[in-house]
């Protein structure tokens, strides 16, 4: 094998399959390589296969008399490994049965010996031209395929809120919120498995409520405090945690996989609640999982404040029917009372008035019709409004 030396490293590179020193000189110094190609030698087909292989040049001069194994097997050989770089076949006059065959067999193009250095120039720049078109092509369907991979996510996350947010609305019950939740961000955050816990308001500690793809021993434990080593740090600083590879090795949740995010459900800066998923692979969540995940824990967030405002105006409203019914209870008990006092002394004063306990001055009779009128008055009004 042999180069010639060329300054410019982002040249393209010719590779030319040669026996004859004198023709290999031809093509590669004096024509090539003053283009600014890079130009690779190889005699026989098993260095051109190596250097093909190991070298991917963009185009390969070869001809068909070669020692060996012959250009029709380094075809052969080529598409057996998947290259397809272009080849142009070197031919003599006579040789066109031959040229024929290595084009069944993948050959670009062909030139026929002796050829002008012009020829060969124009020949090579065709097939780079070809190459150029192809591989920005093959750019474009990456570009096309990344910017799709890119749309179907940022739906997918979208659709996943918006879900979220729906079931916020109007699901009641916080336990099934909680595994909707859990079930929709694992696979929106390409995760394996995930769960979400929530603080005790009495004990303070982080209790399982929803999870997905926990192993059974783990995932039992709803309702229990779930230590799984990193979210204590996440509940203290009330900050997103992403941690991955060797760091996480120290972490109970490393037996669960090897790239861990743990977002805080937060009420005022106070993280009130855990959002933790996993991934299996050492594939690092980035911002983009964080932002969902940051997005759907306000969702949850939303969910907690106004559950704790509900349990808030129901204890209200409840402390509002007791004094209520108390306040009720002792209108009822005056009433009785009322009636009772009123009945006592009507009777003794009806037998006063009367004369049936003793005759009566004129001024005492006047006084007491004046109670006994007071006392009707007050019957009549309690009749009147029941009470």
């Amino acid at each position: 094998m042999l180069s010639y030396p060329n300054m410019n490293s982002a040249a393209e590179t010719i590779l030319i399959v040669e026996n004859d020193p004198d023709l290999s000189d031809l093509l590669g110094r004096q024509a090539l390589q003053p283009l600014g190609y890079r130009v690779s030698l190889a005699s026989d087909v098993p260095s051109a296969i190596r250097l093909a292989v190991q070298g991917q040049p963009d185009v390969i001069l070869a001809n068909l008399n070669l020692p060996g194994l012959s250009t029709k097997d380094f075809l052969v050989a080529l598409a057996a490994q998947g290259l397809n770089t272009p080849v142009i076949v070197l031919a003599e006059k006579g040789q066109e049965q031959g040229v024929i065959q290595a084009f069944r067999l993948g050959a670009h193009d062909y030139l026929l010996l002796p050829a002008r250095e012009a020829e060969v120039v124009a020949a090579v720049e065709r097939a780079l031209a070809q190459q150029r078109e192809m591989r920005a092509r093959e750019k474009l369907d990456e570009q096309l395929k990344q910017a799709n991979a890119e749309l179907q996510r940022r739906v997918r996350e979208l659709t996943t809120i918006f879900s979220i947010g729906r079931a916020v609305m109007s699901v009641t019950d916080q336990r099934v919120l909680f595994e909707k939740i859990v079930e929709a961000v694992v696979p929106a955050a390409e995760a394996d498995l995930g769960w979400l816990t929530l603080r005790d308001e009495k004990s303070k500690a982080f209790l399982l409520a929803a999870s997905r793809g926990l192993p059974e021993a783990w995932a039992r434990k709803v309702g229990q405090t779930l230590d799984d080593g990193v979210s204590g740090l996440v509940a203290m600083s009330a900050e997103t945690l992403e941690i991955h590879g060797k760091p996480l090795e120290k972490f109970k949740v490393a037996m669960l996989g090897k790239s861990v995010m743990v977002v805080p459900i937060k009420v005022q800066s106070e993280a009130i609640g855990l959002l933790t998923v996993v991934r299996k692979i050492d594939k690092v969540f980035g911002q983009s999982e964080q932002t969902l995940l940051e997005a759907i824990a306000d969702y949850a967030s939303i969910s907690l404040v106004n559950a704790r405002l509900f349990r808030a105006l129901a204890q209200t409203a409840e402390t509002a029917r007791a004094e209520e019914k108390r306040k009720s209870d002792q209108l009822g008990q005056l009433q009785q009372e009322l009636r009772s006092t009123l009945q006592v002394i009507g009777y003794p004063l009806e037998l006063a008035v009367s004369d049936k306990m003793g005759p009566l001055t004129a001024q005492q009779k006047q006084a007491l019709d004046v109670v006994q009128a007071g006392i009707k008055h007050l019957a009549l009004l309690l009749k009147q409004h029941k009470i």
